[in-house]
């Protein structure tokens, strides 16, 4: 067997693929604040980011070093006066999220297809 198709399901492997969990808290008391912290949302929205909750956006990437060069791009673009945290997770860890919202049981949001990213 050829071994190219062997690394190619390595290179996908619920382990090595990353999450990118994008936290944060920035002040919005005043019209230039609001304005920087929708200035960020918008940022993380254009970069691929989609919202999970409130001031949390997570972000599917193929690999550790992809998930790096976002993190940096996410770190340039925080407002001053603004807290944001970056948290990675594997595949295999984000398939043990449980969502709760109330009395009703919604289903996780599905994988994005994988073939659509790359």
């Amino acid at each position: 067997m050829p071994r190219r198709p062997k690394q190619e399901a390595r290179a996908l492997s619920a382990y090595r693929i990353v999450w990118i969990m994008a936290l944060f808290d920035l002040p919005v008391g005043t019209k230039p604040e609001r304005k920087r912290a929708t200035k960020f949302r918008e940022f993380l929205l254009d970069e691929g980011f989609t919202m999970m909750q409130f001031s949390c956006y997570i972000r599917f990437s193929g690999g550790k070093e992809y998930a790096d060069a976002v993190t940096r791009r996410v770190g340039k673009a925080c407002p001053k006066s603004g807290k944001v945290d970056v948290i990675w997770f594997t595949d295999k860890q984000y398939t043990n999220i449980r969502t709760f919202r109330g009395t009703n049981r919604d289903p996780k949001p599905p994988k994005p297809d994988q073939l659509t990213l790359f």
